[in-house]
């Protein structure tokens, strides 16, 4: 397969689905968004003409589509990694399908089809949490930031209950709908708990929001979330970046919420941020019930 695979005189059309495909009972209206290991569409239901967002597995190191839209890897022994992330991407849809809350991204079908996966989603109007602290006519208050995370929290504590962990919580993964109703995206990370430890499961880290034992995969928890959903809020009090766990473990250089942002927000909200951003995970919030009710005032 390596022989026919150039990426010099690869044609660029070929990275996407192209508006007017028919997949499954789908048709493609155009790419949303895209990373290294799956791309998001606009497509509209066949039946009743309703717009869903649609995931497709397409891990570019690995594998390329072909003119007639099937997904292949680059050679031999790409296709083993192939293979293993074609079945934990189908893993994570099954586990989608079942987490079912206002508060969570709604996976309304799944399919095998052009030798990938796909994953119908609801298709929801917003802006993403990332965008929003980077937009200087958005009042980053008291207000905006207790609206979108204790709604947040009310779907990540869905998801503990069913013994999972999400594990990639950030500013961009939380799509903010209209009246600051917050909806939590991109669950490629998820994993189980408190087996996390023994999943095969390639690690995702996101520098400044990882908390220190996701490097390791060990002492996994709901724990781990809450540092995600605390570097989140913290982000949205400065909009600056944030310091990667391991240097902080080292030597925790970064200025506690209370001392840097006293003067524009209220003391509970900041001493639940620097809560559950505490390097050690024993020394941070245990639950979602308990950082819920720190952020009461």
């Amino acid at each position: 397969m390596a022989e026919y695979y150039d990426p010099e005189t690869y044609p660029k059309k070929w990275n996407y689905l192209q508006s007017g495909t028919i997949i499954d009972q789908y048709m493609i209206e155009r790419e949303l968004a895209h990373g290294g290991f799956s791309s998001v569409y606009l497509a509209r239901q066949l039946e009743d003409q309703v717009q869903v967002a649609i995931k497709e597995y397409l891990p570019r190191k690995f594998a390329h589509r072909t003119w007639n839209n099937v997904v292949i890897p680059h050679s031999a022994e790409t296709k083993v990694l192939f293979l293993r992330g074609r079945a934990l991407f189908f893993e994570e849809a099954k586990v989608l399908a079942k987490l079912k809350h206002h508060n969570i991204v709604d996976v309304t079908n799944f399919f095998q089809e052009n030798e990938t996966v796909y994953m119908v989603m609801t298709y929801d109007y917003g802006v993403t949490l990332d965008k929003i602290i980077t937009n200087a006519n958005i009042k980053k208050d008291e207000q905006l930031l207790t609206s979108i995370f204790r709604q947040l929290l009310t779907g990540i504590e869905v998801i503990h209950q069913n013994k999972m962990l999400h594990l990639d919580i950030k500013p961009a993964n939380i799509l903010v709908r209209p009246g600051f109703d917050p909806l939590l995206l991109d669950f490629g990370a998820i994993r189980e708990f408190p087996n996390s430890n023994k999943s095969q499961q390639s690690k995702v880290l996101t520098t400044g929001f990882s908390p220190v034992e996701q490097y390791s995969s060990s002492d996994l928890g709901p724990w781990t979330d809450l540092y995600a959903v605390g570097a989140s809020m913290r982000c949205c009090l400065g909009g600056k970046k944030l310091l990667p766990a391991p240097d902080r473990d080292k030597k925790d250089s970064m200025v506690p919420a209370v001392k840097a942002y006293k003067r524009k927000f209220p003391e509970y909200l900041l001493k639940a941020v620097d809560w559950a951003m505490e390097i050690k995970p024993e020394d941070r919030p245990q639950s979602v019930t308990e950082l819920q009710d720190a952020l009461t005032p």
